[in-house]
C-alpha cells in the first residue's frame, strides 16, 4: 500500500489503513521524541498521542504536505504543550527583603477530600473500563495498572508490538468516548 492511498483510506477509517501508517511511521515519529526528551517512556507516550491526535484529524491533513512532516509537526506542538505544562506548575518567586533566592514550592500533598475524590473518580473509571471489551481492558490493565512496556505486554499476550499499541490506542479512545459520554 503506498501512502497516499492509506491516508485516503484512513479518511474513510479504513483500520487497516491507520495500521499502515502507524506501522510505516511509528519509527520515525518515536525516534524524533526520544532525541528531545531523552527518555524512553515520554518519547513513547507522546509518540502514542501523535498518532491519536493525527488518526482523530485525519481529515485535516492538507496533501499538498509531507503526511511525515504532518505527523512530526504534530508531535513537536504535543511535546511543546507538555513541557509548558511542566513549567507553568513550578512555582517560584524571589524574596526581595533578602539577597538569597527563596523558592516558594507548594504543598501537593494531597488533602483528605482530594483522597476521597481520588478513590471515588478511580472506582468511575474502574466501572468505566469495565464496559470495554475483555481485551481493551487487559491492554489498560496491563498499560497503566501493572505498568508494562508495550514490549512486556507484547511477550504477555503474544503479539507484535504494533497491534499492542494500535489496540492500547482504540482502547482510549474508547475510554475517552465512555467517559465523556453524558449519563443517560
Amino acid at each position: 500500500m503506498e501512502v497516499k492511498k492509506a491516508i485516503e483510506l484512513a479518511k474513510q477509517n479504513d483500520q487497516a489503513a491507520f495500521n499502515y501508517l502507524l506501522d510505516r511511521y511509528w519509527n520515525d515519529i518515536y525516534g524524533f521524541q526520544i532525541k528531545r526528551t531523552e527518555n524512553e517512556n515520554d518519547a513513547e507516550d507522546i509518540t502514542i498521542q501523535t498518532f491519536s491526535k493525527a488518526f482523530d484529524k485525519i481529515d485535516n491533513y492538507n496533501d499538498k504536505y509531507v503526511f511525515k512532516t504532518w505527523l512530526i509537526t504534530i508531535s513537536k506542538n504535543i511535546h511543546i504543550d507538555l513541557v509548558r505544562k511542566h513549567k507553568s506548575s513550578i512555582n517560584s518567586r524571589i524574596n526581595e527583603s533578602n539577597d538569597d533566592i527563596v523558592y516558594g514550592i507548594p504543598d501537593e500533598s494531597p488533602t483528605p477530600e482530594d483522597k476521597i475524590i481520588r478513590e471515588q473518580n478511580l472506582a468511575k473509571l474502574l466501572k468505566d473500563i469495565k464496559k470495554l471489551k475483555p481485551h481493551y481492558q487487559e491492554v489498560i490493565n496491563l498499560r497503566y495498572f501493572q505498568e508494562l512496556s508495550y514490549k512486556d505486554i507484547s511477550k504477555e499476550l503474544e503479539e507484535p508490538i504494533n497491534n499492542v499499541k494500535v489496540k492500547l490506542l482504540r482502547a482510549k479512545k474508547l475510554l475517552a468516548q465512555i467517559i465523556t459520554k453524558p449519563n443517560a
